[in-house]
């Protein structure tokens, strides 16, 4: 759990963007944009200029150990915020919320992991999937990233960036159980939005389970993009998140 535990805190960890006395001073709507696996902080760029332009506040740090940014960096003093998890950072986002519920306003999962107590992402796999993805944390591999295709990137000049820009998953951060003292989603307001062209397998399982919950009161969208939306429909993407502000 230790891995888990810094990507959580993490998630409201910044560039040292703002200092805490001016975030009490500014009371517009925060963003905070977590990346995926293989991701980091800069596939947001396009979504967080838009809504820095529409005049909300963005934060969109790189997760520990991935991407450009593989040190600690200051916390900033962030409240009422919109924290926003793509794909594997469902588990991060489920984690803060967790432990720290009194910062967030709401959580929005973008065609992300639905990850509950006990389990992990690996847990969710096949088992024969389980069994190859094992043997590699054994042998303490890390996970090459999946070919940009797959996440609905296809444009020859953004596959292009997005390679050079991807980085090997830690596997570890794939086997750890997520642990929750709380109820999934600690009381916040709880949004799914799928990207549905094209979907995923285990995403359509995802928003399946999410449409047959009736317990949480999920608000429940689609994007008709692949799974990296904020690559391949960042003006969509931008406009869709800023109709979830209340």
């Amino acid at each position: 759990m230790k891995q888990l535990r810094t990507l959580f805190l993490l998630v409201l960890l910044s560039c040292g963007m703002l200092s805490g006395y001016a975030q009490h001073q500014d009371h517009r709507p925060t963003y905070v944009l977590v990346h995926g696996a293989w991701h980091g902080g800069w596939c947001w760029q396009a979504v967080a200029q838009q809504l820095t332009d529409a005049h909300y506040r963005v934060y969109a740090p790189t997760l520990t150990g991935l991407g450009e940014r593989k040190h600690l960096v200051e916390m900033e003093d962030l409240h009422d915020v919109y924290l926003v998890g793509h794909s594997y950072a469902g588990a991060v986002i489920a984690g803060v919320a967790d432990r720290i519920p009194s910062r967030l306003h709401k959580l929005i999962f973008l065609d992300a992991m639905i990850i509950e107590d006990g389990q992990s992402p690996i847990s969710l796999q096949p088992k024969a999937v389980q069994e190859i993805q094992l043997k590699n944390i054994q042998r303490k591999e890390n996970f090459a990233p999946f070919d940009v295709a797959l996440f609905g990137v296809t444009a020859p000049g953004m596959v292009s960036w997005v390679k050079e820009r991807l980085s090997a998953q830690p596997f570890g951060t794939f086997a750890q159980r997520l642990h929750l003292k709380n109820k999934y989603g600690n009381g916040l307001p709880l949004v799914y939005i799928a990207c549905t062209d094209p979907q995923l397998p285990i995403m359509k399982e995802m928003s399946e389970k999410v449409r047959a919950d009736h317990k949480l009161n999920w608000h429940y969208r689609e994007i008709t993009t692949g799974h990296d939306a904020m690559l391949t429909a960042p003006t969509k993407l931008a406009d869709m998140l800023v109709t979830l502000v209340d």
